[in-house]
């Protein structure tokens, strides 16, 4: 982080921002100068559009409200659906959101400074975690979070493999645990099962006790075998429901025809959940009642961080690129996991 129009001006944050008010700074020593505007390098986007729009350009570093850290990103995990999303563009109220914006919803860093309120953490713990949907992301090297949605970093992983994992296993933990309310000893269905979701709900039904049945293309069969899939469908060859009956929950990570041929497997009272973003607008009442946005949570983040401590789940990471080479990174097609982008 530099000031505007001093590149070799020190880090202006000392890890206690105290509260701001008309334009001063109150400190434990008294009253500071007037704030001074720092920079950061960011990904952003000037138009709703997609990556091919992605600039890595200065942006104004943030500063942790009420509740809020600042964090110095390590990595940043890549969403390329994310671009496609009601939050990306708009506000909670419904209105367009003011550009630019900076994508990217989850990351793995260390905390640099905290607001008013924050007594969980302290500068230097390292976090992983999600922040605000509808605020600036973190494809950035600093962004804001609230210490309620971040957790520290697991113990046996680098800061790469922590950046992809929070969204990706907090949706596969929602929707199986939480919303399917999956139970040892009942047949679960896993589309997309080597993507970026699909690699944690494979891992999470069978540490449940479940019977997992997965789709994946031909190359991935082994790798989903790997993970604890009972059976692999190959989606290419073979038709699913030719070949399930009576699951207990289809998770669906699709969406479109699979989605629609996944309610004939269902056995009577079966459940349905998918997090394809093609449906989010659906008229369909079910499809609406089956599908969820993940929503951050720290108490299942950090029992996630503990089982991959465990050995009960490993992260996938499907491609790392430096931050000033988004544009590559979202149009990158990992062959399982999510792809990455190296902060510092």
């Amino acid at each position: 982080m530099r000031l505007a129009g001093d590149k070799n001006h020190a880090n202006a944050n000392d890890g206690s921002l105290g509260r701001e008010g008309n334009g001063r700074q109150e400190t434990a020593a008294g009253p500071a100068r007037a704030l001074e505007v720092s920079l950061m390098k960011a990904i952003r986007l000037h138009s709703h559009s997609g990556p091919e729009s992605l600039v890595y350009e200065d942006a104004p570093t943030p500063r942790p409200g009420d509740g809020e850290v600042l964090v110095g990103v390590r990595a940043a995990a890549v969403t390329p659906t994310e671009l496609g999303w009601v939050p990306t563009w708009t506000t909670r109220g419904g209105e367009p959101r003011p550009f630019p914006i900076i994508p990217g919803h989850e990351f793995s860093g260390d905390i640099r400074a905290v607001g008013a309120g924050v007594a969980d953490f302290v500068v230097g713990d390292t976090v992983f975690g999600m922040n605000d949907w509808y605020g600036d992301g973190a494809q950035a090297e600093y962004c804001v979070a609230r210490v309620v949605d971040l957790a520290r970093t697991p113990h046996s992983i680098d800061f790469v493999h922590a950046a992809v994992t929070p969204i990706s296993a907090l949706t596969a933990w929602q929707g199986l645990i939480e919303r399917a309310r999956l139970a040892r000893g009942e047949r679960v269905l896993i589309h997309g099962a080597a993507g970026g979701v699909g690699v944690f709900a494979v891992q999470l039904a069978r540490w449940c006790g479940a019977s997992v049945i997965c789709t994946a293309s031909a190359q991935n069969l082994e790798f989903v075998r790997g993970l604890g899939a009972d059976e692999v469908i190959d989606y290419r060859t073979e038709r699913f429901e030719d070949l399930v009956r009576d699951a207990d929950v289809v998770f669906d990570t699709v969406g479109g025809e699979t989605l629609a041929r996944s309610w004939g497997v269902l056995k009577a009272g079966g459940r349905l959940i998918t997090i394809a973003a093609s449906v989010e607008r659906t008229p369909e009442k079910r499809v609406q009642d089956a599908f969820f946005i993940v929503e951050p949570n720290r108490d299942q983040l950090a029992r996630i961080a503990s089982l991959i401590d465990g050995g009960d789940l490993q992260t996938i990471v499907g491609g790392v690129f430096p931050l000033e080479q988004a544009r590559r990174a979202y149009e990158h097609k990992p062959i399982h996991g999510k792809v990455a982008l190296m902060v510092a």
